[in-house]
């Protein structure tokens, strides 16, 4: 069994020190946001901000592609985001299956290019 969860050590400083004072703010986050008005302009320029980081870093990522990534043609790279975009708005704007079906192209392509 030790060798399936590894050293329980790791296991233990995981959760002290990356998973629990994450849990104390998002605890707090819906705690003090609960009563918030959703349609409010301060949420609405929020989601705004988060969503022009989100589509920084996913241009960064396919432009100038980390790690293993790099290994991928941008051709296929390109093409999974577009067909997860087509997706996305087909599917009513399901992230899950967006996400899920570029992730397939992804894998798919990978391996049908060896």
């Amino acid at each position: 069994m030790s060798d399936f969860i590894g050293d329980w050590h790791s296991l233990l400083v995981l959760l002290l020190a990356g998973f629990l004072p994450n849990e104390v703010w998002r605890m707090l986050g819906l705690w003090l946001g609960g009563g918030i008005d959703e349609e409010s302009e301060l949420l609405v320029w929020v989601r705004a901000v988060a969503t022009a980081i989100l589509a920084g870093v996913i241009a960064q990522i396919l432009v100038l592609p980390p790690g293993a990534l790099a290994s991928i043609p941008a051709e296929l790279r390109y093409g999974a985001v577009a067909v997860g975009v087509v997706v996305f708005m087909v599917t009513r704007r399901s992230i899950l299956f967006g996400v899920v079906s570029g992730e397939l192209v992804m894998i798919a392509g990978k391996w049908w290019l060896g």
